[in-house]
């Protein structure tokens, strides 16, 4: 076990508030540092270490920044870290993951009708849902019935962190969720004091696996080649956004990113879709000045 293994986790869960989720990946990410320590090579291998390990650029970066943490923790302790100007992060390109289109939504939200009604509702809710909230699928699941205002129109998210964000929902939506309070919620759930927002099959809470579940089924039903990923449908609500005047600023507390350096990975979709303004609106992409 490395030094100050319990502490570290301790001060991640309590001090910093990260969720089991979050302390679950830092866990699985010190592991390799703990099996590449064994080998007692010089911390520039370490590199090497994690390629062999077949991960991907982005896993690689995400472990490296995982053992940063951990090593500037331990530097807070007192502790000489030489490690700590070894073991760089490496330089990365943020790639964007592909967003929803709405015909795919549209796709999607036809797959996920049963011959049952009740689940047919609350399928396509969770769809509207991910696709109106621009929401996490931890977020969705943690969802409540209180966080929900009918009145106001908005919906209290949990995000990482343990932080809160209120987030507007459209008309049409309120309208669906409404419905599924009204007609199917209550014909789903096991116990009155359930508290969950949406309820799966068994009655309860969905879980993480629950959404991968449908998601994966409504695909392969609407024809796609692999299952939906659920940040397509975050990326797809941040790209509406963008493209029909939404500033950065803005949606950045909208998606409920502490930093906006995060939030800067959308900057390519202004600037795209600016160009097309241009192309299409501005007098000289369309005239011609001929000479006399």
């Amino acid at each position: 076990m490395l030094p100050s293994w319990i502490d570290f986790f301790e001060e991640l869960q309590f001090v910093r508030g990260r969720t089991q989720n979050t302390v679950a990946a830092y866990r699985h990410d010190l592991e390799f540092y703990e099996e590449f320590l064994k080998d007692k090579k010089s911390i520039p291998h370490f590199f090497e270490f994690l390629k062999k390990k077949e991960l991907s650029p982005r896993s690689q970066a995400r472990v490296i920044s995982s053992v940063r943490t951990y090593l500037k923790f331990r530097e807070r302790q007192g502790h000489k870290i030489p490690e700590l100007q070894e073991l760089r992060p490496p330089k990365s390109v943020n790639k964007l993951q592909k967003s929803m289109s709405f015909k795919e939504f549209q796709a999607l939200y036809l797959a996920a009708e049963t011959t049952d009604p009740l689940k047919t509702l609350r399928n396509q809710t969770a769809l509207w849902l991910l696709y109106g909230l621009g929401c996490r699928v931890s977020e969705l699941i943690t969802l409540n019935l209180n966080d929900y205002s009918q009145q106001e129109g908005w919906f209290k998210i949990l995000g990482k962190g343990g932080k809160e964000r209120l987030s507007p929902i459209p008309s049409l939506l309120i309208e669906k969720v409404n419905l599924y309070l009204t007609e199917c919620r209550p014909q789903l759930i096991r116990s009155e004091s359930e508290k969950s927002f949406l309820i799966n099959d068994r009655g309860h809470r969905p879980s993480r696996v629950d959404i991968w579940r449908w998601l994966a089924k409504w695909s392969k039903d609407a024809g796609f080649k692999e299952p939906v990923h659920p940040h397509r449908f975050r990326h797809g609500y941040a790209t509406s956004l963008l493209e029909n005047g939404a500033d950065l600023r803005s949606l950045q507390m909208l998606l409920g990113h502490s930093s906006i350096q995060t939030t800067q990975i959308y900057t390519h979709l202004i600037t795209s879709h600016l160009v097309r303004a241009v192309d299409e609106h501005h007098p000289m992409a369309k005239t011609t000045i001929s000479k006399k």
